[in-house]
């Protein structure tokens, strides 16, 4: 059997790492001041394709006025910023901004995905084939500083050619090229020019291969958060416009200019360190960042999901609902009636059993005691679900009793537990099927069903919390069924610096949840009357 590496503790654990609660309670005062659905924290990466084709649209327009040559290079780009400042000069400081805020939530989307553990096990690959991205982003950025051909790009060409000298793959002083103005050839700009084209493209190939794997990919910010974050930059245009920083004259060495520490943060270390040591650097970090998903302790084994040929009908419901595209359609092999099958492929399943409370045969109201659903997770099986919930309900005790349906990596509900109040806890918020909350409110075995999970816009599964929101409102199958009394059932998203809130809110819950004495029949007969 195919299994798969998982942390051996959740975020719901009590010794959850600093640097997690820091980044929390960071993007819970976020939440307070831009609303759950435009932090943008949480669209990180639907923002670096927004910047990326800011950069695209703004340098299509600046290439077409851009000119190649020592001579022309500098008169043209001052021409754009000066003679044109209305547009073309608010354009190349919108390709300026935009290339610096690509950076940032390039790294902030790295680190956050570090910190919250989500580079690990199946999700190794859209990591690995993002460090790449990273560096043709970089390659491309400090490409465009040459472009200008002010006193920066001067300073940055001169130090990169003593940089690449080092390595043994070049036979002459590259930096021999540019000893003075006359010795500056017309080709290098054109291949700078060509270079600062054809980076970005591959880059984009690799942004293809990094999403390649995951369903459902956002690759557009909400427009509030997009019209927000464009304002900015236009304002920012306006009052501090990226301009050059006087012409280059090679028999002059540059002095007291800008640096974008952004992308030219490399150029000081030259300055500290031989180059033989900053190519050590550079390439130390490369490998680091390519190893990391193997390289985290305290990992243990979890099965992947496992198909049921004997009760899966080929609905197509799991593979419509893996957020990582790792359970396909086959054509059927055991003789059914049914065209297809699901079929799970194991490198790419992360265990959230999201695709089991998809499965329309994961409903507790099967008869036999051992039940198997279609596709199920071996280390929690529905019937085994079924026979915990069912033991728990039959020990609640008093008013109010609630059943609390919870996630392991959003807040421990464990804490909420009482002699009122059950809790489960899933890998996924989204592998309960809605047909558990129906069995829980049967002939009033509980008086209200209580379901929490990792903030909104913030699965840790990516597609959790919008999956069970849309079951639960009949817009996705499996549907929660109208039997069910809506009055009944609570939702509340909350991660683990949340738990505070969420105690209030179940509480609020509870005390708003009619009396056991004025609610006595069962739930099918309430529907009936």
């Amino acid at each position: 059997m195919m299994l798969r590496q998982v942390p051996e503790s959740t975020v719901a654990d009590s010794a959850e790492p600093f640097a997690r609660r820091v980044l929390l309670r960071f993007e819970g005062g976020l939440n307070k001041i831009f609303g759950n659905d435009l932090n943008p924290m949480y669209h990180l990466g639907a923002l670096g394709f927004y910047f990326f084709w800011i950069i695209a649209v703004s340098g299509a327009y600046l290439y077409g006025f851009y000119r190649t040559g020592a001579e022309l290079s500098y008169p043209s780009l001052e021409y754009i910023s000066k003679e044109q400042w209305y547009f073309g000069g608010i354009l190349r400081s919108l390709h300026r901004y935009a290339s610096d805020a690509l950076v940032v939530v390039m790294v902030l989307h790295m680190l956050r995905e570090f910190i919250l553990g989500r580079y690990r096990g199946a999700r190794w690959f859209s990591w690995i084939t993002g460090v790449p991205v990273i560096w043709l982003i970089y390659a491309s950025g400090i490409n465009g500083y040459l472009m200008p051909w002010d006193k920066l790009a001067q300073f940055a060409t001169v130090a990169t050619m003593e940089w690449f000298e080092w390595l043994p793959i070049f036979d002459g002083p590259l930096s021999q090229s540019f000893v003075s103005q006359e010795a500056v050839n017309d080709r290098f700009f054109s291949l700078i020019s060509f270079s600062h084209a054809t980076f970005p493209l591959f880059a984009l190939f690799f942004i293809w291969v990094h999403i390649l794997r995951i369903s459902n990919p956002v690759i557009n910010p909400r427009r509030g958060l997009a019209l927000g974050v464009l304002l900015a930059m236009l304002v920012l245009a306006l009052v501090k416009p990226a301009i050059s920083q006087g012409p280059a004259d090679m028999g002059i060495e540059p002095r007291n200019i800008g640096i974008d520490w952004f992308y030219l943060f490399i150029y000081p270390l030259l300055d500290v360190w031989s180059e033989g040591y900053v190519w050590a650097f550079v390439a130390g970090l490369s490998l680091l960042l390519s190893v990391l998903p193997w390289l985290s302790p305290g990992l243990k084994q979890i099965p992947v999901a496992e198909v049921s040929l004997r009760n899966c009908n080929g609905c197509g419901h799991c593979v419509a609902d893996c957020p990582y595209e790792a359970v396909v359609m086959r054509p059927r092999t055991d003789g059914k009636r049914f065209m297809e099958q699901a079929e799970v492929i194991p490198d790419r399943c992360v265990s959230c059993g999201i695709c089991a409370g998809a499965c329309p045969f994961s409903t507790p109201f099967r008869s036999d005691a051992g039940y198997v659903s279609g596709i199920e997770m071996p280390s929690m099986p529905m019937a085994g679900l079924r026979a915990a919930m069912a033991d728990d309900l039959a020990k609640l005790k008093g008013e109010a009793r609630v059943m609390v349906f919870g996630c392991d990596n959003a807040a421990n509900i464990g804490e909420l537990r009482s002699e009122g109040v059950a809790v489960m806890s899933l890998p996924c918020i989204a592998m309960l099927p809605p047909s558990f909350i129906e069995y829980a409110l049967r002939d009033h075995q509980v008086d209200g069903v209580f379901i929490t999970g990792c903030r909104e816009n913030d699965c840790y599964h990516r597609l959790g919390v919008q999956w069970i929101e849309q079951r639960l409102t009949a817009e996705r199958e499996p549907r929660l069924r109208g039997r069910a009394k809506h009055e009944r059932i609570r939702q509340f998203w909350a991660a683990s610096a949340d738990s505070a809130g969420l105690a209030m809110e179940l509480e609020s819950f509870r005390s708003g949840l009619p009396s056991m004495a004025k609610a006595k029949v069962p739930l099918e007969t309430a529907e009936r009357k």
